[in-house]
């Protein structure tokens, strides 16, 4: 089998769509996807929470955004939250899984997530799943009388009957946190939605509601879905993504996370990206009712983040841009 097959695979791209500010990052996602992907022949799907006992809010799209995501090709699918919802709708991602068929690979993404460049380039190996290592060490949070890294995830590998020795990265030094497999559940793959859900599922489920002990100081919220998904992935013989996916989070994919985070630290690539595909005027119609895309990108404001900083020597830590934007009364989300 040569090289360029598994990149030839159709596949699948899901995110998911809700009222709200992901309705309009849906946007920003559908038209700079479309516009880097002109030769994409997977289906480009949405998965849209229906409302129901989980949900106090609103959870489906506005006419006016549904329609300009329909032109832009997208296919809003609904799907029952039937146990995150409301309380924990970073379980959207989990439960979305569940619409997509099992015969086609699939690449799931966070929706606040630009495109630059076409997923062709990249070489994606369905059979071995990984996800993004655009993270920080958030979790686990060590306590000083605590357990270490070393026991709370080996306690979990332990939970599911799997090898910890095997997806250490034996580079790093013994207790720090990137010796461990931890992803940012930005993008993540696999060649069976339908199984990979599944346990996606199961494990997040058991970690809810039945820990080991060793996570008795540690938060599940909001990080239950990174802190299952290196477990989920590590069952499938996958881990830490090679260099042919460099290009996500890099050349190809960009997670911004939050606009004004976008035109902050992104290089000038994504920023142009995202404003030349709202730049039509049926576009600009409906995505200019959200205030921070209003602001950031129709109204200037993005070009006086940018301004505040030097792209080249970034704060090490998000929390610092974070509060340098709120500083300066920036901060729209």
């Amino acid at each position: 089998m040569s090289e360029a097959q598994p990149q030839a695979e159709v596949f699948n791209a899901i995110c998911v769509v809700q009222a709200g500010r992901l309705a309009y990052e849906a946007v920003i996602f559908a038209a700079t996807f479309r516009a880097a992907n002109p030769g994409y022949q997977g289906r480009l799907i949405m998965a849209e929470p229906q409302p129901g006992p989980l949900w106090k809010d609103e959870t489906r799209v506005p006419d006016d955004v549904r329609a300009v995501l329909g032109r832009l090709g997208a296919e809003i699918v609904p799907f029952e939250s039937r146990h995150f919802g409301q309380p924990y709708p970073y379980g959207n991602k989990i439960e979305a899984l569940s619409i997509l068929p099992s015969d086609r690979p699939f690449v799931f993404f966070d929706t606040d997530t630009a495109f630059v460049g076409p997923l062709s380039e990249l070489h994606f190996d369905f059979d071995r799943p990984a996800a993004s290592m655009r993270r920080e060490g958030t979790w686990p949070e060590i306590e000083l009388y605590g357990p270490g890294y070393t026991r709370t995830w080996k306690s979990l590998y332990d939970k599911f009957g799997l090898n910890f020795e095997a997806s250490l990265d034996r580079t790093k030094p013994d207790e720090y946190w990137e010796r461990y497999l931890y992803f940012n559940a930005g993008w993540f793959f696999h060649r069976d939605a339908a199984l990979f859900g599944q346990r996606f599922l199961e494990y997040a489920l058991a970690i809810r509601d039945d820990a080991p002990e060793e996570l008795v100081c540690q938060s599940l919220d909001p990080w239950l879905d990174q802190v299952a998904l290196p477990l989920v992935i590590h069952s499938f013989g996958g881990g830490r993504p090679g260099p042919d996916l460099a290009g996500l989070d890099g050349d190809v994919s960009c997670h911004y996370r939050l606009l004004p985070l976008l035109y902050a630290r992104e290089d000038d690539r994504v920023v142009a990206a995202v404003e030349e595909a709202l730049a039509p005027n049926w576009i600009k119609k409906v995505v200019k009712e959200y205030e921070p895309i209003r602001k950031f990108v129709y109204q200037g404001k993005g070009k006086e983040v940018r301004a505040m900083f030097d792209r080249t020597c970034l704060p090490a830590r998000e929390q610092a841009i974070r509060n340098r934007i709120k500083a300066a009364k920036l901060w729209l989300r």
